[in-house]
């Protein structure tokens, strides 16, 4: 049974840090490429980070500069570090596990930043 645990999510003040962590089980998760997406009230689910099985990144333009995504093969756990954190940021943040054909979501992990 394929699990993707997200955890790290809460309330922070604008300009403030939060680390998001999802624990995948189910997978051999070295070899998937790992995402992170989020969707705001109202909006459409947004690509945030990624991070491919060789450990390449890329980020979303609105987030660029202020995240960084990384990986633990060893702990099967992919990262978001979250810094300098604007009230736009707040949503509910995903993680994907993406290897063709397969494609796995976690539940959520909802990110509040308070002006």
């Amino acid at each position: 049974q394929v699990q993707l645990v997200e955890s790290g999510g809460g309330v922070v003040q604008a300009g403030g840090s939060l680390r998001l962590s999802c624990a995948a089980s189910g997978i051999p998760f070295r070899i998937y490429a790992m995402r992170w997406y989020r969707q705001a009230p109202g909006k459409q689910r947004e690509l945030v980070a990624a991070i491919t099985a060789a450990g390449s990144t890329n980020y979303g333009d609105s987030v660029k500069g202020r995240f960084t995504i990384s990986r633990d093969n060893t702990k099967n756990t992919v990262y978001l570090q979250m810094n300098s954190l604007k009230a736009e940021d707040t949503a509910v943040y995903y993680c994907n596990a993406w290897g063709p054909p397969t494609n796995y979501w976690g539940q959520g992990t909802q990110v509040t930043v308070s002006a």
